[in-house]
């Protein structure tokens, strides 16, 4: 049992907030009824409603709301169900209230430093910030003490293994001279005592990046984790709602095709290489069309493509035309299984370990 303030869990994992269009209701709805939380992406909700390409900041909201609701109603009163919440996206505002309003459990953000989370959240819901380092949590921390008298109720720690955007410099990822996982946790860890003394509660803390078997999750919990955030394993899942081709090309992927890419949002990106990472290499930007005004780093005129409309693509099933943003250890997936399976067989490993 894994406790967060005044709500729990039975497992110690958390599913990873994945967008866009890859974990909505269904799969944050199943990992949350087989006791872990599951999380929904706030990264338009909305993409497969009517109404989108003429009003997208709405539609996503109220698709928030609703798939926030549908998950709550697949767990059947077990489990969490999160939102991820992109600092760097417009709209921030709006999406923490409906997160909020729709019922959700607690709101994860990173993308950016959540400064001013507690703001819109403080005591309405679990808030946590997705960090990659100390010096990251420890301003988070502070201005959270001395602007809003509050603190994280939980903290997920991403290193430089994860997929999607990620919080270290280009040139140190490349160089493979950034921390470890261990070296990050260990140092968060010695950060949040202060917190955790002060307001007299236990700040858990959840390690992404890497986590692909239950021996190495028991590794991280003995070194003083309480879990994981899981996201990668569980796109290979029949109740994902990722298209069934990004499925099958994570079972297919091989180590040597998954690399950095540029993103527009100014953060580097680890994805499978595929046609559409490599015209943007050859060809440069791609001429944006339309624009869904949802990244704030973003400029049109200049961005390499549009990240809304690579994921949607991808979420669509069209691969070529998108991208597919996967964690290294993504070419470890081979078989496409439940949720529920997926969770047991973390469980077994931990208790073999």
């Amino acid at each position: 049992m894994i406790s967060i303030q005044n709500k729990s869990m039975d497992i110690p994992i958390i599913q990873g907030g994945m967008g866009v269009g890859v974990s909505l209701s269904s799969l944050a709805g199943h990992v949350a009824k087989c006791g872990g939380m599951g999380v929904i992406s706030a990264a338009h909700p909305g993409y497969q409603k009517e109404g989108f390409r003429k009003n997208p900041k709405e539609t996503n909201l109220i698709a928030l709301k609703e798939h926030i609701q549908k998950a709550k109603e697949i767990a059947k009163g077990k489990g969490l169900v999160g939102v991820n919440i992109m600092v760097a996206g417009k709209g921030y505002d709006d999406l923490v209230n409906a997160a909020i309003d729709g019922g959700a459990d607690a709101i994860i953000s990173g993308a950016g430093l959540p400064l001013d989370l507690p703001r819109l959240a403080k005591n309405k819901i679990l808030m946590a910030p997705i960090v990659s380092s100390a010096r990251a949590i420890k301003l988070i921390l502070k201005m959270w003490d001395k602007k809003h008298e509050c603190t994280a109720d939980f903290v997920v720690i991403e290193g430089s293994e994860a997929g999607g955007h990620l919080g270290f410099k280009v040139e140190d990822l490349e160089a493979k001279k950034t921390q470890s996982l261990e070296e990050i946790l260990d140092e968060v860890k010695e950060e949040v005592t202060f917190y955790e003394e002060k307001y007299k509660r236990k700040i858990p803390l959840f390690v992404a990046g890497g986590i692909n078997t239950g021996k190495r999750l028991k590794d991280m919990i003995l070194r003083g984790a309480s879990g994981a955030q899981i996201a990668t394993p569980f796109i290979a899942t029949y109740e994902c709602d990722a298209s069934d081709e990004f499925k099958q090309a994570v079972i297919d992927c091989h180590e040597e095709d998954i690399e950095l890419v540029k993103s527009p949002t100014g953060f580097p990106g680890r994805a499978i290489v595929n046609s559409f990472v490599e015209k943007t290499r050859v060809n440069g930007p791609i001429c944006m069309k339309n624009c869904l005004d949802c990244m704030i780093p973003c400029t049109p005129s200049s961005t390499p493509y549009c990240i809304s409309e690579a994921l949607i693509s991808t979420a669509k099933g069209q691969l070529n035309q998108g991208l597919l943003f996967v964690g290294t250890q993504a070419s470890q997936v081979k078989e496409m299984m439940s949720v529920e399976d997926l969770i047991n067989r973390y469980l077994r490993e931990m208790e073999e370990a």
